[in-house]
């Protein structure tokens, strides 16, 4: 009994070693997260490096630090973070100079031309349906036309043209091929198929399917298919 007793007492005291190691193993690779901010690329790198983390740039916007200058850093100063992490930095690409141009109302492909030429990049494109423009027309930026950015990415919102047409299917089963037809017709379909279907004790020309069924919306290019008998 007290030989048992002994190996319980050495293998709680090995087990709760193990435990206080691993705390200490996990807690040696918390580091504190450096200020880097300010400081050129290259030294922000040294600096993280000494720390085992390692620099990330997470975006690039003008400012009035020189080129390549840290301007903003995450984790902040002081932080804890997990060494062999990353630590993420925005760089600054220098003042900005220029000025953003005029895009809206100009085709989508112009546009990401003339930011091109501008030294600008194309940033989120966002599209939507608008009655009274054409498709792929820009219609609105930002930043606004004239304007200097912190980013060199301007924003797009393009036209998708007019919304698309739906039209609701009307019932025509047991109708006749014609009259089927014209009431389809003066809905608004205009994609009409015919499809012959032998069937006993129905009178030739009368239809006796369709799809889509009736009370589905389908656009101005769908096909309404009828089943007719023959």
């Amino acid at each position: 009994m007290q030989f048992t007793l002994l190996i319980f007492i050495l293998a709680a005291a090995a087990f709760l070693s193990a435990i206080t190691a691993m705390r200490i193993a996990i807690r040696g690779r918390i580091v504190a997260m450096p200020n880097v901010t300010g400081k050129p690329l290259p030294d922000a790198e040294k600096t993280l490096a000494a720390q085992r983390l390692h620099l990330r740039v997470a975006d690039r916007l003008y400012d009035a630090s020189p080129a390549n200058t840290v301007i903003r850093q995450s984790p902040a100063p002081g932080q804890e973070i997990k060494a062999l992490e990353d630590a993420q930095v925005v760089l600054s690409l220098g003042p900005q100079e220029i000025t953003i141009p005029l895009l809206e109302g100009q085709p989508a492909r112009l546009a990401r031309i003339a930011l091109l030429q501008s030294g600008l990049q194309l940033g989120e494109v966002s599209v939507a349906y608008f009655p009274s423009s054409d498709a792929d027309t820009v219609l609105q930026q930002y930043p606004p036309p004239g304007n200097k950015a912190a980013s060199p990415r301007v924003d797009l919102l393009v036209s998708m043209g007019p919304p698309p047409v739906n039209y609701v299917m009307p019932s025509v089963i047991g109708m006749q091929e014609q009259d089927a037809d014209r009431l389809l017709s003066s809905a608004g379909f205009r994609n009409i198929k015919h499809t012959d279907i032998s069937q006993a004790d129905t009178t030739k020309g009368t239809v006796i399917g369709q799809m889509p069924p009736a009370g589905e919306k389908i656009d101005a290019d769908a096909t309404a298919e009828l089943g007719v008998a023959e």
